[in-house]
């Protein structure tokens, strides 16, 4: 997808193209990733470019949760490389609903984000730990945010099926994390949650908590820590 600034200001998308099991629409001033058929599934391998012009702004959501799943036997793992580069001026938002890394899935996450001078991200990514009554597939998850040719954060999540266990997250269902850039926070941590500034200048939340709704909350609680 590629957004540009058009006349007056506004943002308009002039390239939005989509195959396989998630399609891309337009709606409400957004782009949303809706689910045009079951997965990812075990073997697939994807791929979403995004390019922000100059001074333009882009809103990406998802219609609902994505729930990952094992292929047919031996497919391997899937895996969703999104890179995206944003102008001078531009801003993009990506809030997608959670990832269900279902019991026997294998699922590897990338993202490359290169932001240039004045370019602003916000990126969330909540992860729920299997479907109701049942233990977690695995789950890998890499985030790569570069302002300008300076590296603003490199951040990894590695999730086994023995996520659950008191050594990884204790009792937690879901953990998540939000990325603003552009902002500031003075350092703070509690149970669950960790709100900490980064270089950049930005700040980075980090949550866990027992389900999805209460991951919601603390990610929440964390960005009314941010300042602009």
């Amino acid at each position: 997808m590629r957004a540009e600034r058009g006349p007056g200001g506004r943002t308009r998308i002039t390239r939005l193209r989509s195959d396989g099991p998630l399609a891309l629409r337009e709606s409400g001033g957004a782009v949303y990733v809706v689910g045009a058929g079951a997965g990812p599934l075990g073997g697939d391998d994807l791929e979403l470019s995004v390019e922000v012009g100059p001074g333009a702004r882009l809103d990406i959501r998802s219609a609902a949760a994505t729930l990952v799943l094992p292929g047919r036997a031996g497919a391997g793992a899937s895996r969703l490389a999104v890179r995206a580069h944003v102008a001078a001026g531009g801003r993009l938002v990506v809030t997608p609903e959670p990832l269900i890394a279902a019991a026997g899935c294998d699922h590897h996450a990338t993202a490359e984000v290169t932001l240039d001078e004045g370019a602003e991200l916000v990126w969330r990514e909540e992860i729920v730990l299997g479907r109701h009554g049942e233990p977690p597939g695995r789950y890998s998850g890499r985030l790569d945010v570069t302002a300008g040719a300076t590296p603003l954060l490199r951040h990894e999540l590695r999730i086994g099926e023995d996520a659950t266990s008191g050594a990884v997250l204790g009792d937690a269902r879901a953990a998540g994390t939000l990325l603003i850039t552009g902002a500031d926070a003075e350092p703070y941590a509690e149970e669950g949650l960790a709100v900490l500034p980064l270089a950049g200048p930005g700040v980075l939340v980090t949550a866990m908590a027992a389900d999805a709704v209460r991951l919601r909350e603390r990610l929440t609680a964390g960005r009314r820590r941010v300042t602009p």
